[in-house]
């Protein structure tokens, strides 16, 4: 019994049999997925919506405002992480049976901060977008300034080999 090294080629490579000689004969791709869609058994959305702490289950532990201070707030959240597991290591040494409601108090304080951080992705993300094209920008304009130079190089040397050719004449 032999076997192929690679399996053969799905079904629908027929569709593209005339591509060598018309391009246009593929068909055209599927259109994107709107909405919800199921992907190794995960219920998924294209809507990328962050959802709310309540949503999740978990208290909010900063102003609920759409002006939020996100350094003032994060520095606050960060300040009382620090107490409470200043607080664990205490309760740990004299009271170990009481760790699961500072546990539960540290998980609450870690969900809000990475809720605060994910909130600030769209600004992150477009911050390096910002940056990066301002790089392009400066890489083209140090290219177009090389390209200046070369051809003002060039131009004299041809001058110089010109003015001597005549020399010679």
């Amino acid at each position: 019994m032999a076997t192929a090294t690679y399996p053969p080629p799905p079904p629908y490579y027929r569709l593209y049999k005339d591509y060598s000689e018309n391009p246009s004969s593929a068909p055209e791709p599927p259109p994107p997925i709107e909405g919800t869609y199921v992907c190794f058994g995960g219920n998924y959305t294209t809507e990328d919506v962050l959802p709310s702490l309540e949503e999740q289950g978990v208290p909010q532990l900063y102003p609920k405002d759409s002006n939020v201070d996100y350094k003032k707030e994060l520095r606050s959240l960060n300040r009382e992480l620090q107490l409470h597991i200043l607080e664990l290591a205490d309760v740990l040494v004299e009271r170990p049976s009481q760790y699961a409601k500072r546990i539960g108090d540290i998980s609450s304080i870690f969900k809000n901060l990475h809720h605060l951080l994910n909130s600030l992705r769209p600004h992150q993300a477009r911050a390096t977008l910002i940056h990066i094209m301002e790089l392009q920008i400066q890489q083209r304009k140090q290219a177009v300034e090389d390209i200046k130079r070369f051809v003002m190089f060039f131009l004299n040397f041809s001058f110089l080999m010109v003015s001597r050719s005549i020399r010679k004449l």
